[in-house]
């Protein structure tokens, strides 16, 4: 069985270097908010190219505080509205409805999947105080038009990065000018990531020395100085042990995006089913591939199929934010100017959640394997 994420052989990669680590931690007594996530902040800050980094819990707390401090600066209030795809995974959306603020749905481009920036305009309002991108899939979301939309605007630029680690890394040497225009963006290090912890945990990152300091505070129960809580805050603090495998897994994340594209790669210049719609050859320019998107009509039999012939697949996702239950009678969702579902037309949206499917794609994976998983592909029928 070709395993969709074995998560068991992508640590053994780096097993030695794993369980040193961890032992080092063990052995040392200190487990929250000590050198190795100082360590592994500076690291991963430089990484970036940004100046700050402030690690946190989880993918969804890092999003939560970036717009919390906003609000806690006076930027972000009650009511305001953040543009964000219609058809990322729910996290992103959940950041902005905890924090009381309306997540105004935008389609994406079907082409690409990520938000449609020729669609972005028509949903500002008054209300509008910031777009939230999401590197789907780990393809880049950014382009100018955003970052002029922003600027003419003033509209804060949030990240959601939980799926693109590493992506800054391959635009710059793609000479695409975008890293001085990203402002603030949030991490995921969910173990299944390109950069992948033991267990949850997360990062914001930015050029923003006030933001990186609110972060921290606000996930340390909202105190910088023991004791003493200026803010209402939260528990959301990464441990020692998910730092230090961090620091030993970034050493390897270039490397190991590399052989995921290359991956990649293979995929769309072998797989030739009709009945299956791949990532154009642009996309691959553009992607470190967290996830490797198949689109068939005939999605459920398609995974039968895969799975009888010995490859596991998942979905990403099968029900977009709009139609879960969560939101199903909530006025804090709004497409078209109207925050009644009944109302939202999202048709891509709903044909790229009625007909993706995931298939297999890490660094793991040997190429006996590849090859498997595209001969049954263009077996399909």
């Amino acid at each position: 069985m070709i395993e969709y994420l074995p998560l068991k052989r992508i640590t053994a990669l780096r097993g030695a270097e794993i369980r040193e680590a961890v032992n080092r931690v063990v052995d040392s007594g200190w487990y929250l908010r000590g050198k190795e996530t100082e360590t592994f902040e500076q690291s991963f800050a430089a990484y970036t190219g940004k100046k700050y980094c402030a690690t946190c819990g989880n993918g969804l707390d890092a999003l939560s505080l970036i717009i919390r401090s906003y609000k806690e600066i006076g930027m972000l209030h009650d009511d305001d509205e953040i543009i964000v795809p219609a058809n990322t995974y729910i996290a992103s959306i959940l950041s902005i409805t905890e924090n009381g603020l309306r997540a105004v749905l935008v389609e994406p481009n079907k082409d690409n999947f990520q938000i449609d920036d020729k669609k972005i305009e028509e949903a500002i309002t008054s209300r509008t105080k910031a777009i939230m991108i999401v590197h789907l899939y780990g393809e880049n979301a950014y382009t100018d038009r955003i970052g002029d939309i922003c600027n003419r605007n003033k509209l804060i630029l949030i990240e959601d990065c939980a799926q693109a680690h590493g992506l800054n890394k391959l635009l710059k040497q793609d000479n695409r000018p975008i890293a001085d225009k990203y402002s603030v963006c949030a991490y995921s290090f969910y173990p299944g990531k390109n950069l992948g912890a033991l267990g949850d945990a997360g990062a914001v990152v930015t050029n923003d020395k006030e933001i990186c300091d609110l972060v921290k505070a606000l996930g340390n129960y909202g105190s910088s100085e023991k004791y003493v809580f200026p803010y209402q805050g939260r528990n959301s603090r990464m441990d020692e042990i998910q730092a230090a495998v961090l620091s030993v897994k970034l050493k390897y994340l270039d490397a190991e995006n590399n052989q995921r594209r290359e991956i990649a790669r293979s995929y769309i210049n072998n797989v030739f089913n009709p009945l299956i719609s791949l990532p154009s050859v642009d996309y691959w320019k553009q992607s470190v591939f967290h996830i490797f998107p198949v689109f068939c009509e005939k999605r459920v039999e398609l995974r039968q199929f895969l799975l009888e012939n010995g490859v596991q697949t998942m979905i990403h996702y099968p029900i977009p934010p709009h139609k879960q239950g969560c939101y199903s009678s909530s006025s804090v969702l709004m497409n078209n100017g109207s925050s009644d579902p009944k109302d939202f037309s999202l048709s891509i949206t709903e044909k790229i959640h009625d007909t993706e499917l995931s298939i297999p794609l890490n660094q793991a994976m040997t190429p006996d394997e590849v090859g498997r998983v595209i001969d049954i592909l263009n077996k399909f029928y």
